[in-house]
C-alpha cells in the first residue's frame, strides 16, 4: 500500500501503526498487536547506575534539532523495519509538527535518540538508538519527564520489549489501549513547548512518582 501522510496520521488515530518487513521492502502493512506496549509516566524506573549516568555522562540532551539523524540512526542496524517510504513519511509529518525528535549529543556527535508521532496528548514511540552505554536510556528519561511537564497522557511503546520492561513498560490488552487512546487524544499537549531540563531535576520528578 501507497501512504499519505493524513493516511498515516489516521491510522495512529484508530490504534495501528504501520511497518515494512525489512529496509528494502516496497510494501507496507498495518500492525495492531494483541497486547500493546505503553509506559505509564509515572512508572519509568531510574536504577542507581542510570541516574550516576545521568548525572556524570556529561551528555547534552535537545529536541528536534537533528530528526533526520534520530531516524537514520534507529534504522541504521542489520533489522530495521524502517524503509524508504516510512522515512519519507516521517520526515513529512515532522515538518507539519506531528513527529518529533529528542537527541543525546556527546559534544557534537550523535550518540542516542528517540522519536516518535504525536496526537493530542498522545505520544506514539517509534524507535531508539544508542551508540554510547546507556544513551537510549538517558533519552527515554529525559522524554518521560518531557512528555509529562508538557500534559501527555499516553506513551505507547507500540510493543513490550524485555528492555521497555525492565525500565517499567507494561503490556495491556488491545480493548484497554484504545479507551487510554481515546482520551488522549480529546486532550492537548505540546511537546515542543520549552523547558529545562537538568540531570538532577529529571532524576527528581520521575524518582517522585514512580
Amino acid at each position: 500500500m501507497s501512504l499519505t501522510p493524513e493516511l498515516l496520521l489516521h491510522g495512529y488515530s484508530i490504534g495501528i501503526f504501520p511497518m515494512a518487513e525489512h529496509r528494502d521492502a516496497s510494501e507496507l502493512f498495518w500492525v495492531d498487536p494483541k497486547h500493546r506496549g505503553v509506559f505509564p509516566l509515572d512508572g519509568f524506573h531510574i536504577s542507581r547506575s542510570l541516574a550516576r549516568r545521568l548525572r556524570r555522562c556529561g551528555f547534552s540532551v535537545t529536541i528536534n534539532q537533528d530528526f533526520a539523524g534520530v531516524v537514520s540512526g534507529c534504522a541504521d542496524r542489520a533489522d530495521t523495519w524502517i524503509n524508504a517510504e516510512l522515512r519519507d513519511l516521517y520526515h513529512q509529518i515532522h515538518q507539519t509538527g506531528h513527529a518529533h525528535s529528542l537527541e543525546v549529543w556527546d559534544e557534537d556527535q550523535l550518540v542516542g535518540g528517540v522519536y516518535g508521532v504525536t496526537l493530542g496528548a498522545a505520544f506514539f514511540g517509534e524507535s531508539m538508538f544508542s551508540r554510547r552505554k546507556d544513551a537510549s536510556k538517558i533519552a527515554l528519561a529525559y522524554l518521560v519527564d518531557r512528555l509529562r511537564q508538557t500534559g501527555f497522557q499516553l506513551f505507547d511503546t507500540q510493543f513490550l520489549t524485555a528492555h521497555l520492561a525492565s525500565l517499567g513498560a507494561l503490556g495491556i490488552p488491545r480493548s484497554q489501549y484504545r479507551l487510554e487512546l481515546e482520551e488522549a487524544l480529546n486532550s492537548s499537549a505540546d511537546f515542543t513547548a520549552p523547558l529545562i531540563q537538568l540531570p538532577e531535576g529529571v532524576i527528581q520528578r520521575i524518582t517522585q512518582t514512580s
